[in-house]
């Protein structure tokens, strides 16, 4: 039986689907809701999974690249001309359309990584075991639609 925490994190952000045949090819916008689950077999010895501030700490400054940024194919015909008049707003998906799955597969692996190096080179005061592991990732488009990643 495994125990789980989640924290969500709200992120503003753009987006354009090159291959979508309607409106979504267009850039617009959505509020996003990251949820973030981690798990473990069992409690640490303050009674924890770990501690939520460490979240912010492994994901946070990767979603906050995302925070009022367009993400955007690299193959789309437009990718250079918003890249250059953008910079680093412009966050490209090699030959991919930046979809909600899309987006939360990649936050997933990027959580992944981080949490290793967690693992790897823990904080004295905030360690984390190798048994964590993250769950799975939830990204919600909408109110009233998500899209989850998991391994």
């Amino acid at each position: 039986m495994a125990y789980r925490i989640c924290k969500m994190i709200e992120v503003e952000n753009g987006h354009l689907l090159s291959k979508h045949p309607d409106k979504c090819r267009f850039p617009h916008g959505h509020t996003r809701k990251v949820e973030l689950v981690f798990e473990a077999d069992s409690l640490d010895s303050r009674e924890m999974v770990f501690d939520f501030k460490l979240i912010k700490r492994m994901i946070g400054d990767f979603l906050d690249a995302y925070d009022h940024a367009l993400c955007m194919n690299t193959d789309d015909d437009k990718f250079d001309f918003f890249k250059e008049a953008y910079g680093d707003r412009i966050i490209g998906f090699e030959g991919e359309d930046p979809t909600t799955e899309v987006m939360a597969r990649t936050i997933f692996e990027h959580t992944t990584a981080s949490l290793k190096r967690f693992v790897d080179q823990p904080d004295p005061e905030y360690p984390v075991r190798a048994e964590v592991r993250i769950a799975k990732v939830r990204v919600w488009e909408t109110t009233s639609s998500w899209a989850e990643y998991f391994e």
